[in-house]
């Protein structure tokens, strides 16, 4: 006779990083998961064995920052983000109810709904929170935050969600500084490594044909639309820079790429190569960890991505674009998370490339930032530890009914 399983675990997510945690968090699960992906396709699901995907895709024209404008609210509402959102709260409340736990990777919206779900259906929740840091607030002074009031939330928590996170059975957080934030207000937090570290890929393939010994500079456009505007730019301070090997780890399609005037593109396979100005650029897709891994320096326009560098040890050179992610705004926060391992210059090909050039050549300036971004960011070993806790949980839930 073959014992009942326990109930699955369900699991929330709201945006591209998070989808990648919560598809890293289930796979060293070994068990059976309902995921509903807020934000996007959740494609990072795919594939994984005992996974069910609920819901329908949400993509945003805002690729999940609403608020990070006027205009992306404007058009996500007009994308039906009111109707949708909805519909997604009434799945994840279904879903709960043959759950045995859920989780919810995200920001304070995402906690609110498995809240209400995990309340509903009497179920343990654990939140891991990939996305604020107390080094948000360094330096932030009252004429700073209200110039950033629009991320007033994605810089601290707010009440409400300190509150929902002390109903959490247990809170995981991106750095210590943010656990000692929210114990001290009361919340069962805890650090046990870094998330972005922990979704860092494997060594995908061997660059050594493409760098031929040089420095190597790494190009992250990053997943959002702002490559748009950021690769051409980051392409023309490469042209600046002979002396380096320039990559870019593309995550689109190659009919998505944007060039800068007077430039063509030569793709096959997953390598294409950006020609102009005299220079040949490499663009490789599915090659993110072996080009992390061979930086000396990078230049982003990304969240997570540029994060993973700085706690690599590289130092990471940013400008700010019209959105939809890396906005002025979001430069600067992502500066005073990572304090010196971030350098954010004009978005000027010219600035971009004396600012590598200065990286490159000044070694102490070169090694702070990279103790910067070792000691900011941290080693990689929370999802484990979080997969553990998970695991308990179920074991003690109800079985499903044969």
């Amino acid at each position: 006779m073959t014992l009942p399983l326990a109930r699955p675990a369900l699991l929330l997510s709201n945006g591209t990083a998070e989808d990648l945690i919560g598809a890293r968090l289930l796979a060293q699960l070994d068990g059976e998961a309902r995921v509903l992906p807020l934000v996007g396709a959740g494609r990072a699901y795919a594939g994984l064995p005992g996974v069910t995907r609920l819901g329908s895709a949400l993509d945003l024209p805002s690729g999940g920052f609403p608020f990070g404008s006027l205009g992306n609210l404007r058009a996500d509402l007009r994308a039906g983000l009111v109707g949708a959102s909805l519909g997604q709260w009434r799945a994840a409340r279904r879903a709960a109810r043959v759950a045995g736990a859920v989780v919810v990777v995200g920001d304070a919206y995402a906690l609110m709904v498995g809240t209400l779900a995990a309340r509903e259906a009497g179920l343990p929740l654990i939140h891991v929170q990939p996305l604020l840091s107390a080094h948000y607030l360094e330096g932030l002074d009252l004429r700073g935050a209200l110039r950033e009031a629009n991320a007033l939330g994605a810089n601290l928590p707010m009440p409400y969600e300190l509150r929902l996170a002390r109903g959490a059975h247990a809170v995981f957080v991106r750095d210590a500084a943010t656990a000692r934030y929210y114990r001290e207000r009361g919340v069962r937090a805890r650090w046990a490594g870094s998330f972005a570290m922990d979704v860092l890929p494997p060594i995908e393939r061997d660059l050594s044909p493409l760098t031929g010994g040089r420095p190597v500079l790494a190009l992250l456009p990053g997943s959002r639309g702002d490559h748009r505007e950021s690769l051409p730019l980051m392409l023309r301070a490469a042209a600046r820079l002979s002396s380096v090997a320039a990559l870019v780890a593309w995550p689109h399609g190659w009919d998505e790429v944007t060039l800068p005037g007077g430039w063509t593109l030569d793709a096959e396979g997953d390598t294409a190569f950006a020609q102009g100005e005299g220079t040949r650029v490499a663009l490789l897709r599915g090659a993110f960890g072996a080009v992390a891994r061979a930086a000396d320096v990078a230049v982003g326009t990304a969240g997570t991505a540029n994060e993973q560098l700085a706690g690599l040890g590289v130092p990471v050179v940013a400008f700010p674009t019209h959105g939809p992610q890396y906005t002025p705004g979001f430069a600067r926060r992502q500066g005073r998370l990572l304090g010196e391992a971030l350098s954010v210059v004009g978005a000027d090909p010219e600035a971009v490339a004396e600012e590598v050039k200065a990286l490159l050549t000044d070694g102490g300036r070169r090694t702070r930032a990279s103790l910067a971004g070792l000691s900011r960011v941290g080693p990689a070993g929370a999802l484990p530890v979080i997969a553990a806790e998970l695991r308990a949980l179920l074991a003690n839930s109800s079985p499903q009914r044969p």
